[in-house]
């Protein structure tokens, strides 16, 4: 047997598979030898027996991976709060574990590709957090330091794929919950266009701007996973299907934060970090475009400090209010708010959304792409935890408008 390769890919499973020097039953032992390894132990909140993952390779069609099975044999990690037939959803909170009847469309989406479920990963609890700390099960950590914070609320999703135990992981993006982990662990975070992948069978955190995600070794895998998954189930109600939105073949219009609207809380490498960034889409042929970010970063602070915490206890208001002790003290703060919300302040909380989505528009009147760092900093797990808060909203600080504006 050829060696695994240490980071999992779609593209180097399937060359592998082909060239027959591994076999898919091959894959999934050393996927779970490499889970059990882990000095991370609160990655995943419960993993297929080696029993039940070789009956999944042996369901597997014949043949191996071809274009009717474009994800034969790969393996993936499921977010908690995503049901998975013969696993329990807990979304992180042991009371409110059920099993499901059925999987999520997008689940029985990614089997019927011949995918391998191999678990189900942790996540911020009821996916309210941007951190990774806000797990009884215990917080992952970034795959470079030990000290570091995950990002989530997909934390378990982010690290698993970064640490080569699965190829792909389905995440939820609410509020930026598919994108940091995805950067705090180097690998990449697709958050579809808000509908595009079916939510029935996910645990709501937003109904109205919930998103599944996906994470990948790469944007082109990822995005071959997001095609596979997309398209109404006649199900969900909020499902749509996309427009395609063409761009020029040259002179891309990149708009960025005037710099005095970038927002870094003091950590000069990552403002530096986003500078060279910008340099380097500049030599790719950009045309750099200054844009005034203030309406994209007052709709961002909309998300937890406007109404819209009110449809996060809309998602739980009944296990909520029977359960409520069992809660994350900073999930508990944050759900427990929408009691003091009113119908007037929903009403107002959507006339200041209209407004600035009208001032947002205007700005992508002068650009084709919008480049932003995912995150402006990353914590300690220490930190977080001192300032739950506080530190969760600066981290979505570039994050929490995409949902919003839509």
């Amino acid at each position: 047997m050829a060696a695994i390769p240490a980071l999992l890919t779609i593209e180097a499973l399937h060359q592998g598979y082909r060239a027959g020097a591994f076999t898919a039953g091959e894959v999934a032992a050393a996927v779970l030898a490499r889970i059990a390894a882990c000095p991370d132990q609160a990655i995943w909140l419960a993993v297929a027996s080696p029993a039940e993952l070789q009956a999944q390779v042996a369901g597997l069609p014949p043949g191996g991976p071809d274009d009717r099975y474009p994800l034969w044999g790969v393996p993936v990690g499921v977010k908690d709060n995503i049901d998975c037939a013969g696993f329990p959803t807990t979304a992180a909170c042991p009371e409110f574990s059920y099993r499901p009847a059925a999987d999520a469309t997008v689940v029985a989406r990614l089997r019927a590709a011949g995918a391998l479920i191999v678990g189900k990963t942790n996540l911020d609890q009821f996916a309210t957090g941007l951190n990774g700390t806000r797990s009884p099960y215990g917080a992952p950590r970034s795959v470079f330091s030990a000290d570091h914070i995950s990002g989530g609320s997909s934390s378990g999703s982010g690290v698993a794929v970064a640490r080569g135990q699965v190829a792909v992981a389905l995440g939820t993006d609410t509020a930026g919950s598919g994108r940091v982990p995805a950067a705090f662990n180097n690998v990449v975070g697709i958050k579809p266009t808000k509908g595009l992948l079916p939510v029935t069978g996910v645990v709501p955190a937003c109904r109205s701007l919930d998103c599944v995600s996906v994470f990948a070794a790469s944007v082109a895998e990822g995005d071959r996973v997001r095609r596979i998954l997309e398209g109404p189930d006649g199900q969900d109600a909020y499902a749509r299907r996309g427009t395609p939105c063409g761009l020029p073949a040259a002179g891309w219009r990149v708009g960025v934060p005037r710099p005095d609207q970038r927002e870094f809380y003091g950590d000069e490498a990552y403002a530096a970090l986003f500078e060279q960034t910008i340099a380097r889409v500049a030599g790719l042929g950009a045309t750099i475009v200054a844009i005034d970010f203030a309406p994209f970063a007052e709709a961002a602070k909309l998300l937890y400090g406007g109404p819209w915490v009110a449809e996060r206890l809309a998602a739980i208001a009944d296990f909520f209010a029977a359960h409520e002790a069992a809660v994350d003290p900073s999930v508990r703060a944050i759900i427990g708010r929408g009691r003091t919300i009113s119908a007037v302040e929903a009403f107002r909380g959507a006339y200041a959304l209209a407004e600035l989505q009208a001032r947002a528009t205007a700005e992508w009147a002068g650009m084709d792409a919008l480049l932003l760092p995912t995150a402006p900093t990353i914590y300690t797990v220490a930190a977080l935890q001192a300032d739950p808060l506080l530190l969760n909203v600066r981290l979505g600080h570039y994050t929490n408008f995409v949902n919003l504006l839509d």
